[in-house]
């Protein structure tokens, strides 16, 4: 049956399988590991990372790269992976994962040229399978992306921020001057993207993302009809694939208001520079 499968069934069977055998089997049972820059991982991090790795060059053997990976492993696969790249975060929510709170996800994209066509974004604590593929549209277990499509001003908006990453005078900016009704951070930005593109936020910030964050999530964004870009450039693919920012939205005018709220503020802390 398996051979009867394609690309995108075999990735979501994979991902739901090594979720379920190598990260639930550890949930609330591992420490974290400590890398020599600071940041951690746990053994299910790098147990979910081999199992995926193996899996997705069985269904298409092309250059991987894996947040568990060294750098200098993660800049050669890059640069291998032009004509076929598997991008690849074994858990995003480590953090999370390890405090037993119930938002991490696996997140899976196929990428060529630096670009994703296909994406896939599951959640094994909640049961959220996300999925996309180029110009096929997205899915939550099934169901077509966006669940809703609010029209409604800026000023009563729900957005989904992360601070941690932003200029600190403009984060100081939109905490105490917020354009938006309301503001939520999950600290997993694969989920982030999807839930953006499910309509459960209206608004998206994020000051920097590495390949892995993004590379599923914005293509299950893009399939559900929404809009993204980075601080600088109209054209989300293009500049620093490393540490690429994000304002995004659902609803094509509500992204345009929140894209001029954002650039005027990046504008205006550059001109005091």
């Amino acid at each position: 049956m398996a051979g009867r499968l394609n690309v995108l069934e075999r990735v979501i069977k994979a991902v739901r399988e090594v979720a379920r055998d190598e990260i639930m089997s550890r949930y609330l049972q591992v420490e974290r590991i400590y890398k020599a820059d600071g940041s951690f991982y746990t053994e299910a991090d790098l147990a979910a990372q081999v199992s995926l790795l193996g899996r997705l060059h069985e269904i298409a053997p092309v250059a991987m790269i894996g947040e568990e990976m060294s750098e200098s492993e993660q800049l050669a696969q890059w640069e291998a992976g032009q004509d076929g790249l598997w991008s690849i975060d074994p858990i995003d929510g480590t953090s999370n994962f390890l405090n037993g709170l119930p938002y991490f996800a696996v997140s899976v994209a196929l990428m060529r040229g630096g670009r994703s066509v296909l994406g896939v974004v599951y959640n094994p604590a909640t049961d959220e399978m996300f999925y996309a593929e180029q110009g096929k549209g997205a899915f939550l277990n099934g169901k077509a992306l966006p669940f809703s499509r609010r029209k409604i001003p800026l000023n009563k908006a729900i957005a989904n921020v992360d601070f941690k990453r932003l200029d600190r005078r403009l984060a100081v900016e939109i905490v105490s001057r917020p354009p938006y009704s309301s503001q939520r951070n999950y600290g997993t930005c694969t989920l982030e993207w999807c839930y953006t593109a499910a309509g459960y936020f209206d608004l998206y910030l994020h000051g920097g993302q590495k390949p892995w964050d993004y590379a599923a999530g914005c293509l299950i964004l893009e399939e559900a009809g929404g809009h993204r870009c980075t601080l600088s450039e109209d054209d989300y693919w293009s500049g620093n694939p490393w540490r690429r920012s994000v304002i995004g939205a659902l609803d094509e005018d509500l992204f345009v208001l929140w894209r001029d709220w954002i650039r005027s503020r990046v504008s205006d802390i550059d001109n005091l520079r």
